[in-house]
């Protein structure tokens, strides 16, 4: 099959939608389909051009043996909200325009959110191309943005549940990456939509690679470089933005002041960085690491000795952590402060590989670290028992394979309505 895919990032990009794609279409092209991507150029990092990319518009090249088509995304100060909603408009402008002008034709069409503008532009590009197209939800928009206060005006919300439904309506299948998400899908396409107007709304996980992320040694050149000596480390890594509860570790630091053997590690970018940083300032027991390159990722979480997925309260229907996954490929036990129920935590507990606490809430985040820091064997169990979950999970090429086989299930639903 030839397919076309919309994304917002894809390697060398840093973002984790990037790494979830770039692995998907390896997996497509591994399996003899053709590829193009549409996509930005690399700005994620620093929300600038990354160097060696600056100076033109449109930039064309490879990804492996895909095609991609990479555009300026019109990067902007991360606290600006409304700047980034023009960057997203801009970048999605670019996007819909060089889907159309690609050169099919296509089987299928792959558009990635957030954006939710990709949805409109994965539409346009769908059927100028007269072909399906798949709706790749990461993230569910705007539920996350309304749940942290990014979005309160009556007025827009009521705008982008209206595009949000109409996006959904406009897609011939939704993909999501949990029961929870699909639930929330399908109760916004609403009872007034007929059965065979509703676009097929399917559960596809993200994978997990085991490949590239292992069990390590926890006495990491990481652990040298940033001072954590032989201490019990706890950390979070990913993103920090609003959606984490990235408090409950400056409180947590502050409880355990006076524990030498316990630092609590943050590692990545985004919003809360200079937050966190500042707090990091006056604190011995709190270090801040920007984002370290993909090729450290296995050495970033084997050098934690605990992981923390704070996820704030109710967006657990909306968003899934899927840095848990990874977590668990390390081997390492995680600590989920989620709400109960949402998928990282039935598989947290399915696979024994942690703890699972009500979200934003520090007392009981406190007290399972020093469960956990007091008790190595358990910690180690957990590990083992994390690392045997994600061997039986699906692998890069196995969620690569669905996304062929529903497209092709689509095609084959056309071409029999058709007839």
């Amino acid at each position: 099959m030839r397919l076309l895919i919309l994304t917002p990032h894809l390697r060398p990009d840093s973002a984790p939608t990037g790494e979830v794609i770039s692995a998907i279409v390896d997996g497509l092209t591994g399996a003899g389909h053709e590829v193009h991507v549409v996509t930005s150029l690399p700005w994620y990092r620093e929300h600038r051009i990354e160097d060696g990319w600056r100076g033109r518009l449109v930039r064309r090249g490879h990804h492996g043996s895909a095609t991609v088509t990479r555009l300026h995304p019109f990067p902007s100060d991360k606290g600006n909200l409304v700047a980034r909603a023009l960057g997203f408009v801009g970048l999605t402008g670019l996007a819909t325009a060089a889907g159309m002008a690609a050169r099919g034709p296509f089987d299928g069409v792959i558009a990635v959110s957030p954006p939710l503008t990709f949805g409109a532009a994965g539409w346009l590009v769908a059927r100028r191309h007269r072909c399906p197209l798949v709706f790749n939800v990461q993230d569910v928009f705007p539920d996350v943005a309304i749940e942290v206060g990014a979005i309160r005006s009556p007025r827009i919300i009521r705008f982008f549940r209206w595009m949000e439904r109409v996006t959904y309506r406009r897609a011939d299948a939704v993909t999501v990456l949990s029961d929870d998400l699909a639930a929330n899908v399908t109760a916004k396409l609403g009872t007034e939509t007929s059965s065979a107007e509703k676009p097929a709304v399917r559960v596809v996980p993200n994978f997990v690679d085991v490949t590239s992320i292992r069990p390590t040694d926890r006495r990491t050149d990481y652990r040298r470089e940033h001072g954590l000596g032989d201490r019990t480390v706890v950390m979070y890594a990913g993103n920090l933005g609003h959606s984490q509860s990235l408090d409950l570790m400056v409180a947590a630091a502050d409880h355990h002041g006076d524990r030498p053997d316990i630092v609590y590690v943050v590692n990545g970018g985004g919003v809360r960085a200079d937050d966190l940083r500042a707090a990091a300032g006056t604190r011995g027991n709190l270090v801040v690491v920007d984002y370290q390159p993909r090729e450290r990722v296995s050495e970033v979480l084997a050098s934690a000795d605990v992981h923390l997925v704070p996820l704030r309260t109710g967006l657990g229907a909306s968003s899934v952590p899927s840095k848990t996954y990874s977590v668990l490929a390390a081997g390492r036990p995680v600590i989920a402060s989620i709400d109960e129920g949402s998928e990282v935590a039935r598989v947290v507990v399915e696979a024994g590989a942690g703890l699972v606490v009500p979200p934003d809430d520090a007392s009981a985040l406190i007290a399972a670290v020093e469960e956990l820091v007091d008790d190595p064997d358990r910690r180690g169990r957990m590990g083992e028992a994390g690392r045997r979950w994600a061997e039986a999970w699906r692998s890069p090429d196995q969620i690569a394979a669905t996304y062929a086989d529903l497209i092709a299930e689509l095609v084959a639903e056309r071409a029999a309505a058709r007839s």
